[in-house]
């Protein structure tokens, strides 16, 4: 079973969620803000979820939004984009932190087959629903970035 961590929010005594403890609705709404639906990501902002808003963001490139994260005290989830993103030093401070359950997310993420299976033996089918939303955001950015067109010669 998936050990459950939880971090204090700076001196208050709330908790905070790990991605895979928000309730399932909050999780459907982000990906569809990961899917550039602009009502999902307001939902998201106005309803207390601005973290996630900032990482559906965050997954599509923003690099304001990944600077939000660190500076509003979510580095967890700005390392999460860029370990989506394979950036190596990232993987390894999911790892180094026991955030075994973000690097197995960001491979599914990357299509890693045994990263979705592994989601759906835990019964952690909206992951692999999530994961397959962001490996086409993925996709479509390596294809604007080989974009011939876009090129300026």
């Amino acid at each position: 079973m998936l050990i459950i961590h939880r971090f204090l929010l700076n001196q208050k005594d709330m908790k905070r969620l790990l991605l895979h403890e928000y309730p399932v609705k909050v999780l459907l709404a982000f990906g569809e803000a990961i899917d550039g639906k602009e009502q999902f990501f307001q939902f998201l902002l106005n309803n207390g979820y601005q973290e996630l808003a900032a990482l559906s963001n965050a997954i599509r490139a923003d690099k304001e939004a990944l600077q939000w994260l660190m500076k509003n005290d979510f580095p967890e989830l700005a390392i999460l984009s860029d370990a989506i993103d394979s950036e190596d030093e990232a993987i390894e401070w999911l790892k180094k932190n026991n955030l075994i359950f973000y690097v197995i997310f960001a491979d599914a993420c990357r299509g890693v087959e045994a990263a979705r299976t592994w989601l759906n033996a835990h019964n952690l089918k909206i992951f692999v629903i999530l994961s397959v939303k962001i490996q086409e955001v993925l996709k479509y950015q390596q294809f604007r970035a080989w974009d011939y067109h876009r090129f300026r010669f």
